[in-house]
């Protein structure tokens, strides 16, 4: 648990007590690869911390086409955050890419998290400003920049995706065809 301290004390501070009670709350759970911990259609119970591996977060449209809105990686957060919210049936997947260790909570237990500890309640408030601001940044950047720039945008900003993602899925990304992506970093 000393990767789950070191994430949280990037924002607030703890004691050793501190963290034995808040660590109560999550459940560890290990995924293999190409697992399924949410189907669409299913309730959102959970939101997951990745410890280790990579997940990711798509939408399947009514003609078959996969949209990925997400890829989730060491101390990254992910759910269908509307599903989970609402207590409502999911609309997205979430896919192991890799062997993943992750860190579960339910909606239950974050609610009695920051009930109880004022500082998770700060620490989640921090994450998910953190998470809003990159997802308007991925929607202007959707919506106004070239299939060329938003490659050599996520390129600069997640260097390490080229190693752990295969194209196809990266394409599926950015919203381009897998033609289009293999001549842009063709280039």
């Amino acid at each position: 648990m000393h990767r789950f301290r070191q994430h949280l004390e990037e924002i607030i501070s703890l004691t050793d007590e501190e963290f034995e009670q808040i660590q109560s709350f999550f459940v560890y759970k290990k995924y293999k690869k190409h697992q399924v911990i949410l189907e669409e259609g299913d309730l959102a119970k959970n939101e997951y911390l990745v410890l280790s591996g990579l997940l990711k977060s798509s939408f399947t449209d009514a003609d078959g086409k996969e949209h990925i809105l997400q890829f989730a990686w060491e101390n990254w957060w992910i759910t269908d955050y509307n599903a989970f919210w609402k207590r409502e049936n999911s609309i997205l997947s979430i896919e192991c890419l890799e062997d993943v260790e992750v860190l579960s909570l339910s909606l239950e237990d974050k609610t009695r998290l920051h009930a109880e500890f004022r500082k998770m309640e700060q620490f989640f408030l921090k994450k998910s400003n953190a998470g809003y601001v990159g997802l308007q940044k991925r929607v202007l950047s959707l919506l106004t920049n070239s299939a060329e720039k938003r490659f050599e945008q996520l390129i600069a900003t997640y260097p390490q995706l080229l190693q752990r993602v295969p194209k196809k899925l990266i394409a599926a990304y950015l919203g381009v065809s897998r033609e289009t992506l293999s001549r842009l970093s063709g280039k």
